[in-house]
């Protein structure tokens, strides 16, 4: 009987609301969104919202382990897009330097005739 009530009450307790991954979850698709995400990784960041619109709807309808699985997931996209769009970013400032660097050799070559 003792057996019982422990998986009773450990089933209870595995099925409360995940109200801190869903704010985790919040803030991770909010800084991918501003990292640019959006823009530079549209599949991740669909995706990460996507996937938190979907376990809010799962905490609305009390179905805390699915919400918690499903927010999970939309912080690990949202983390994903945010670094994918930080990485985009450097390569583009990065090609923008190799670019002045090209354009100052030519100058450099061209006033050396």
């Amino acid at each position: 009987m003792a057996a019982v009530a422990v998986m009773v009450m450990a089933g209870c307790a595995s099925t409360s609301a995940p109200t801190e991954q869903m704010a985790v979850s919040r803030v991770a698709v909010s800084n991918a969104m501003g990292a640019g995400g959006a823009e530079f990784a549209p599949v991740q960041y669909k995706s990460a919202t996507d996937k938190l619109t979907a376990a809010e709807r799962a905490m609305a309808d009390e179905d805390y382990e699915l919400a918690l699985k499903l927010a999970e997931q939309a912080e690990v996209d949202a983390k994903l897009a945010a670094e994918m769009a930080r990485s985009a970013k450097a390569q583009r400032a990065a090609d923008a330097l190799q670019d002045d660097i090209r354009v100052l050799r030519q100058e450099i070559d061209r006033q050396s005739k």
